[in-house]
């Protein structure tokens, strides 16, 4: 049954016209993409009204393309001029625009398209082999438990302050106290406006985001005059994506692929926790796992593979949930099941079963719309450079009235531009002054989900046990323990023998919520991570508890 569902799926997909609808959708996603403040959601949901009209098949294949193509678009920004083109790409940069002033834009767009792809896939596999049992973790998830992560994430300030961690974590207290101004989601009341009736409306996450990274990036292009004469990239006369070198190099680094991909997965199945999050998540957890930690932001592989690997695994993630269970994972996922519901088409538990084409139809579109990105990206790449041969002052003032129509046309409110305005100055300052912008967008990203369970949870019941009561809570409560401990061990690794028991203590204290969650396979899951925390700690003991120098020989690939 399952083979012939397959079979239908292809034969509806891989119609003439369904895959002319895909490609102008992907074409119009990298264009949409490639310019900051004109969101992949935003084209989304330009797309919608031109769907209905086809059938469901063509109509959320489309969005699919257009989405993917999104993706590739903002990562094309990101890193051939250092500005996100879409927030879902704002940890690409960090290592990107770095790989691509070091010379080697070409290596830089390659690891990111192809660690696209490949996260893509294996996301694909998980949405075609695990969608009804995958979907029902976040039927598990209380505002404890979303709390819980969200207080996780947040501790990625830590990773992300670099070596500097005071202005690290005052970025990111500025950041979280952002999302406090305006009226109170829950409550309504106003807070932080100091009687000007605008606040109240509060900060959008968009005008944040752009001002921070495009504009600050663009005032200090041209605070030089000489420089602002200058084309975009100068030396990028004309770029070529390696697919050769990096298809290797992520190969080399294939555990960092296939763990940041499930994080995306795993994120995707949360309902509203979207790419962005998961993209910043998988870099912090790369940083923390690698070897040379303090060589991220310098333009490292693992610093494109991880965060792009997991933008694009979201995706899969969250039509898994909208698939199995009706709820959307993201927003673009939402407007998928608008489109849907418009054909008289509702997932539900049973949409699977009910819809077995059309569901199946929407994992190939998934899978065949990364390869039609992979065949466009070289002709809209070309169109790309083309525009970055422009001097920096004419590119510059047309960036930012795009910027400023993308930032408009989202809510209509003058106030945004001025916000826009605000904090593109404030980011400029924070450059020249070496304040991490990362940790700032962290807290803006996730102040309103902090406060909205944090609220939801002690609205239900007062009582603070549940939080350690409750297995996912408890899970990542302990997750963020040891994530903050987590730069002193980077710090005394292979120098202090306490080192020697960080890992195997962490995995063994990992067992108890799972422990405590229902199933056969979790417990079985925490008696292989107790059995895991053993053996280490087994070896280490027969070592005579040596401290082993960490090394650092992981690039050799890229001079090759």
């Amino acid at each position: 049954m399952i083979i012939e569902n397959i079979l239908g799926a292809f034969d509806a997909v891989f119609h003439l016209k369904n895959i002319i609808l895909m490609s102008v959708g992907v074409a119009a996603g990298l264009v949409t993409g490639a310019i900051p403040g004109f969101t992949i959601t935003m084209a989304v949901v330009l797309t919608l009204p031109f769907t209905f009209g086809m059938s469901a098949v063509e109509g959320i294949s489309t969005m699919i393309g257009v989405f993917v193509g999104g993706l590739s678009g903002g990562l094309m920004a990101g890193v051939l001029t250092g500005i996100p083109g879409t927030p879902s790409s704002v940890a690409t940069t960090f290592d990107g625009y770095p790989m691509t002033r070091a010379g080697k834009p070409g290596l830089a767009l390659g690891l990111g398209v192809w660690s696209s792809i490949f996260g893509g896939m294996i996301s694909a596999v998980f949405l075609m082999l695990l969608a009804p049992s995958l979907a029902q973790i976040g039927l598990e998830f209380g505002p404890w438990d979303y709390f819980a992560l969200v207080l996780f994430a947040l501790t990625i300030t830590a990773s992300l302050a670099g070596e500097n961690m005071v202005k690290g974590i005052l970025a990111g207290g500025v950041g979280l106290l952002i999302t406090a101004i305006g009226e109170d989601e829950i409550s309504g009341v106003a807070r932080f406006t100091f009687g000007f009736e605008p606040l109240e409306q509060g900060f959008d996450f968009l005008p944040v985001l752009v001002g921070l990274f495009a504009f600050s990036q663009l005032l200090s292009d041209l605070r030089d005059k000489e420089r602002a004469k200058q084309p975009m990239l100068a030396s990028a006369t004309r770029i070529a994506i390696e697919h050769v070198q990096s298809i290797k190099l992520i190969f080399h680094h294939w555990k960092t692929l296939i763990r940041s991909s499930l994080i995306g997965i795993f994120v995707g199945i949360l309902p509203g926790a979207g790419g962005t999050i998961a993209n910043i998540l998988a870099y912090d957890q790369t940083k923390k796992a690698s070897k040379h930690p303090e060589k991220f932001g310098t333009g490292v592989p693992e610093g494109i593979i991880a965060p792009e690997s997991s933008n694009n695994a979201v995706e899969g993630g969250a039509l898994i949930t909208m698939m199995a269970l009706g709820i959307p994972g993201d927003i673009v996922t939402a407007v998928m099941l608008g489109a849907l519901m418009i054909h008289n088409i509702a997932p539900s538990p049973t949409f699977i079963s009910t819809e077995p084409v059309l569901a199946y139809s929407i994992m190939v579109s998934f899978a065949l719309s990364l390869f039609i990105m992979l065949g466009l990206q070289a002709i809209c790449l070309r169109i790309f450079v083309t525009v970055t041969k422009v001097p920096m002052y004419r590119l510059a003032t047309v960036i930012l009235a795009y910027c400023a129509i993308g930032i408009f046309a989202l809510n209509n409110i003058v106030f945004d531009l001025w916000g826009l305005l605000l904090f593109g100055v404030l980011g400029y300052a924070m450059r020249r002054y070496k304040f991490p912008l990362a940790p700032m967008i962290l807290g803006v990203v996730l102040g309103d989900n902090a406060e909205i369970n944090l609220i939801r949870a002690l609205a239900t019941d007062d009582n603070l046990m549940i939080f350690i009561m409750r297995p996912w809570s408890l899970f990542f409560l302990m997750i963020a323990a040891f994530s903050v401990a987590f730069p002193w061990f980077q710090k005394y690794r292979g120098k202090r023998k306490w080192t020697l028991f960080f890992s195997p203590i962490f995995a063994m204290m990992l067992s108890i919520p799972m422990f405590m969650m229902e199933g056969q396979l979790r417990p079985i899951v925490g008696a292989g991570l107790i059995c895991l925390g053993l053996y280490v700690l087994y070896k280490r003991y027969r070592s005579g508890w040596a401290l082993v120098p960490v090394g650092d020989d992981e690039h050799q690939l890229i001079e090759g």
